[in-house]
């Protein structure tokens, strides 16, 4: 079988359009954090069809990962996780323009991800001060910002939704935010976030601390629990306002 655009896409141009779908293939975004969330993200925008794709983070795969990340294997622990989702998006669309930073994302190296030259910004990371400054950041351009709330310590795929950020109840993460905001710099417009008002406790002890610094997991205070079913919606949730803005603007 000829392996093109056209024959990869064509149950996508089907059901979105032509218009859609060249869009889809012209859209720049810049993705940041290819864990539980951002890996299945990424899967679903390369799918999708987006064909201009940045995957930033700056870890590497650890075994804790196997069970909710997409580049995490046996096969892989150890390599950088933006090497491993570039190989694998690459193998589903050998013609999109992926680029993988293995770096952070923070006050010192924001300007250098010039982020004015996207048209989607998508925030899946962790650190909660680095969020903050790339909500108020990415606010402040004119590309189409969408954020992921918390998605650990949750186990109903039911209760995942989307809301404007201001309007978001019952997440942790998304409170913790809102008070960091209103310590300091407001976020510059409204966006929307992926989140779920479920939470549970962890019913196990917590892993001892790890040598290992180079895992992300290893320099939080505390570790909870997360599930691959609740990562990937909140993923897929995520690439889905991406491809819903795109056909909307088109229609």
């Amino acid at each position: 079988m000829e392996l093109n655009r056209e024959s990869i896409f064509s149950r996508t141009t089907l059901m979105i359009g032509d218009e859609a779908a060249q869009h889809l293939a012209t859209t720049r975004v810049i993705l940041f954090g290819v864990g539980g969330v951002g890996s299945w993200c990424a899967e679903s925008l390369i799918r999708s069809g987006i064909g201009h794709l940045t995957i930033v983070d700056s870890d590497t795969i650890h075994i804790t990962n196997i069970n909710r990340q997409l580049p995490a294997t046996t096969q892989t622990i150890g390599q950088a996780k933006v090497d491993v989702l570039k190989s694998r998006l690459l193998s589903i669309n050998p013609d999109a323009q992926i680029t993988a930073i293995q770096g952070i994302y923070n006050n010192e190296t924001a300007i250098s991800f010039n982020l004015p030259f996207y048209d989607y910004i998508l925030d899946a990371i962790d650190s909660l001060s680095n969020k903050a400054h790339l909500i108020c950041t990415a606010t402040g351009t004119q590309a189409t910002f969408f954020s992921s709330m918390g998605a650990a310590l949750k186990v109903n795929p039911t209760k995942i939704q989307v809301a404007e950020f201001w309007n978001v109840k019952g997440c942790p993460l998304a409170a913790a935010l809102r008070r960091t905001f209103k310590k300091g710099t407001l976020p510059s417009k409204k966006f929307l976030c992926v989140f779920s008002d479920e939470l549970l406790d962890n019913k196990g002890e917590q892993p001892e601390k790890q040598e290992d610094t180079t895992c992300w997991d290893s320099r939080k205070s505390q570790v909870n629990g997360t599930l691959v079913h609740i990562t990937a919606i909140f993923g897929f949730t995520l690439a889905g306002l991406v491809i819903q803005d795109i056909i909307r603007k088109t229609m």
